[in-house]
């Protein structure tokens, strides 16, 4: 591994570790292994390289949480059933991959402040999307109409991001697939 991979692998375990405001450029060099110098050598900055690893971590995450979202092969489950299947899965992902979660949350505050990074978050976000809807509708992605990523995957990405913060914060009370799909049918009763 040269030392541009160690930088980087030594940022995402910092990130993880400590998150982003909280990890200096001493805690990434000597994770890494490398002289403090060779983060602007390599990243222009520790905020450059921060980012690059930040998307590095949500894209791994997205690789992994995509395939445990994937229903499994039972064709004896109906859709609800699937459904709710699904949700166990992402909160198991969640519950074993916490530190990911609050990094991603970390992405969006920092985006915030730094508007460089928001064009980032948002093709971030219209791929989760895109990814969400093809999943639930058991269809590849490129066939996925504009109108379910906007609507479909919308909703599911809004009701994770939700469902797993609050899981975060309270891990004694955290729901489950049972409790998403119950909640769910109530609203569906009360629009109609």
């Amino acid at each position: 591994m040269g030392n541009r991979e160690a930088l980087l692998a030594g940022a995402k375990t910092c990130l993880l570790e400590k998150g982003f405001e909280r990890t200096t450029v001493r805690d990434i060099a000597t994770t890494a292994g490398v002289s403090m110098a060779a983060i602007g050598y390599h990243f222009g900055s520790r905020e450059n390289l921060l980012f690059q690893a930040l998307f590095s971590i949500l894209d791994e995450w997205g690789d992994l949480s995509g395939r445990a979202l994937v229903p499994a092969d039972a064709p004896d489950l109906g859709p609800a059933e699937a459904y709710e299947r699904m949700w166990d899965e992402l909160l198991a992902q969640a519950r074993a991959h916490p530190k990911t979660w609050l990094a991603s949350m970390e992405l969006f505050m920092q985006a915030q402040r730094q508007p460089e990074l928001l064009p980032h978050l948002t093709d971030g976000i219209r791929q989760g999307r895109s990814g969400m809807a093809a999943i639930l509708e058991s269809v590849p992605e490129p066939d996925v109409s504009e109108r379910s990523v906007r609507t479909l995957g919308m909703v599911q990405v809004a009701l994770m991001s939700g469902v797993v913060i609050q899981m975060l914060s309270d891990p004694e009370h955290a729901p489950t697939g049972a409790d998403v799909v119950e909640g769910l049918r109530a609203l569906a009763k009360i629009i109609g």
